[in-house]
Parts: C-alpha cells; structure tokens; sequence
C-alpha cells in the first residue's frame, strides 16, 4: 500500500524522499523493521492475552528435565509471526505481484490449519487436535495451488537464452559477464529449476522426462506436481517437529528466511543473476521484502520464544513458517536446495521415521521394540543424554549457519 502511495507522490506532488519506496532495499529493511516492532512490542500484548484467556500448552509427560514448568506456557504465539509477516507486506510490498500473491495465501492458508488444530488442541480440550488426514488434505490443496499456478500464470516465466527469438515476446540482447559475448535473451515459461552439483546448476523437468519417452505435458505437470506436494508437505510437518524446544524452530527458521532473502534478491536481479551465471526470474525479486518481514517475525518471536520461553508458537506458527519456507523455495526454483538449507528440519523428521521405523521391525522380528535413540525427535535424544536445551538450540543453530553457507557455496559449484 505504501509503495503505492509514494510512487504517487513522488510523480504528483514531488516529494523529497518518496523515491526511496522504488528501491527493493530500502523497503525489505523497513520490513524487518516493522515486523521486529510488532512482534516484540505488541507481540507481549498478545501472550498477556493468551494469558488471560488461559490459552496454555498441555505438556506430555515424557519424562523430560524442566517440563513440567512449561506447564501452563501460552501456546497460539504464531499468531505473533503471521501478524509480522502480513502486515509488512501489505503495507510495503508490490500487491499486484504475482509472487507475493502466493505467499500470502500461503501464510494464511497455512495459519489456518494450524489455528484449527491449536483451537482444538485448546479449547475442545482435545490433544490430538486436528486429525492428520485433515492437515494432509491441507497441505496437498496448497502444493496443488502453487503448481497449477506455478505451470499456468502468465507472469511467472524465466528469463533464457534463445538462438531464434520470437517476434511476439520481449526480447534483449545480452552480454555474458564471464566471456563478453553478445546473445538474445526472453522471457519464457519453463520448467527449470535450480539443482547443485550438476551442469549449470540447472534441472529441468521436462527434458528429463523426454529422456524416458514421456513428452506430454500433462505428465510434466503431474510430476511437477508430486514434488511441489511432496514438499510442502515434508518441510511443513518438518518444522512442526523442530518445534520442540525453546527457540530451535524459531531461529533455525530464521537463518534459512536470510537465505531465502539473498537468494530471491540475486535470482531476481538481472545484473547478479547475470553476474553468478544463474537463473533469472524476472518480478521475484520483490519476494525480498516479504522474505524480510518472515525473518523480522521470527527474530522477534525469539525475544519471548528463547529459553525460558514465556510463549510457544504452537501449529500456529510451526505449520505457517514451513509451508512459507517450501512455498517460496519453490517461487524462487531453488525446491532442490532444500535437503541443505532446511537440513535441520531434514535431520529432525528423518531421526522420527528411523525411529519408528525401527521400533516396529524389532518388535515384529524380535518381539520387543527397540530403538536408535534415546527417543526421538533429535533433540530430545540430547536431551536424554544430558544436554541442557539452551546448548542443543544454540549447536542447532550453528549447524543451520553451516548448511546456509553450503546452500549459498553451491551456486557456483558445479
């Protein structure tokens, strides 16, 4: 909305400084600022609240050091992060963006389950909460959104070079930084994305497809849209399991919003993209600024979520910063970068699927269930073995730090 109005300003009225409102980094810094604003000063507003409403976690008796003081903690924080997100990007980002767009739906949608199962979880007194078949349905209604729109809107393209260009599209002469050669450039739809360690850095669906026969462009987007599901299925419930201690979720989401942030910046610049010899995808560049308001969001939720957390996030916040993390993972075609930038999350819901995994072999082989870690998610495996929670965050944290430089070195790894 501000955008708008300062470039009205500033055409009509001439106003010094309304110019800024042009620029994708000025309006990302005031983003994470506005966003830092809410969820720390009225974000204490909302857990008095929460409070008052005696909206606080059921904990389960796990056996756990320092567990039962979480007892009565309010829980629906997420609330907090999506007021953070949202209200930066309404205020500051491009509103008829079709990026943007998504990732709004996305924060909404997935806000949604997750107050529904929080609200259950709550006020139905029931700890099961939402049924998993529903969230699932949840999750495969907004991968399916995100593919058909990903495959069908005219304004989501990339930019490539073209030996015969069409006299029908916007076409430019380019200049390869590396060699100084001259070539044509459009803007086209395709079904490339980023993938590491392979020649150029670039996966493209369709191609590999034909490589087995299959041509058509149903089975493209078919397979296409398997993988968008599968993911924001995967890093969703990922997140919900890393949100298991104070702050872990919260921060290591955090980390991989700035990384996020860096790569849409340089996807989305012609100059950079040109520069890195990687993929240009015109208009996605003004993901920045809702990519500053997540990070904004959840820097500040961290202020109460940190050891002792006086707030949890609840599926509230764990099922909206996931759904965020894949959707624009995806918006960006950086979806196979994933298994590195949200290694965390990978490592949390892997240590799960092994575990249980495990336990049901051995009982079915042996009769009694046996396991590979103390118990599982990860972090409650150091936990058992001694470790306070405030040390296990902060060594999450720095393997987060690890993988978010790995993800940013394989851009020029190929």
């Amino acid at each position: 909305m501000l955008y708008y109005l300062f470039t009205w300003l500033q055409e009509h009225m001439h106003i010094p400084g309304a110019g800024l409102f042009q620029y994708i980094s000025f309006r990302t810094a005031i983003a994470v600022i506005v966003s830092l604003i809410i969820t720390t000063v009225y974000g204490g507003r909302l857990i008095r609240a929460l409070h008052n409403k005696q909206v606080g976690e059921t904990i389960r008796d796990l056996g756990l050091e320092g567990e039962k003081q979480k007892a009565g903690t309010p829980t629906m924080g997420g609330l907090i992060i999506i007021a953070g997100i949202l209200i930066p990007t309404l205020l500051l980002a491009k509103l008829d963006n079709i990026y943007v767009i998504i990732m709004i739906i996305t924060t909404v949608w997935m806000g949604a389950i997750g107050f529904l199962d929080d609200y259950i979880k709550v006020f139905r007194k029931n700890k099961e909460g939402l049924a998993g078949r529903f969230k699932v349905i949840g999750q495969v209604g907004l991968g399916t959104l995100i593919a058909i729109t990903m495959y069908a809107h005219p304004d989501i393209v990339v930019r490539q070079e073209v030996k015969n260009p069409t006299s029908t599209k916007a076409v430019e002469i380019m200049t390869d930084t590396q060699t100084g050669e001259r070539y044509y450039a459009e803007n086209v739809k395709s079904t490339k994305t980023n993938i590491p360690f392979y020649k150029n850095n670039e996966f493209d669906y369709a191609k590999v497809l034909s490589m087995f026969g299959l041509n058509s462009n149903l089975v493209t987007f078919l397979v296409f849209l398997i993988v968008v599901v599968f993911i924001v299925t995967a890093v969703s419930n990922g997140a919900n399991i890393t949100d298991g201690i104070d702050g872990l979720a919260t921060g290591t989401s955090a980390i991989i919003g700035i990384i996020l942030a860096i790569l849409a910046y340089v996807s989305g610049n012609v100059i950079f993209s040109d520069y890195l010899n990687i993929m240009y995808i015109p208009n996605s560049g003004e993901l920045v600024i809702f990519a500053g308001a997540f990070v904004g969001a959840c820097t500040g939720f961290l202020w109460y979520n940190a050891y002792p957390a006086q707030v949890f996030m609840g599926d509230t916040g764990s099922l909206t910063i996931g759904g965020i993390i894949a959707a624009f993972a995806i918006l960006i075609r950086k979806e196979l970068l994933i298994p590195i930038l949200c290694g965390v999350f990978l490592l949390e819901s892997l240590s799960v699927i092994l575990q249980v995994s495990y336990f049901k072999y051995t009982k079915k082989k042996y009769g009694e269930g046996r396991r590979i870690f103390l118990m599982s998610p990860l972090h409650h495996h150091y936990q058992k073995k001694g470790y306070h929670e405030a040390k296990i965050v902060m060594r999450f944290f720095i393997v987060s730090i690890i993988l978010a430089i790995l993800t940013i070195v394989t851009l020029k790894v190929r």
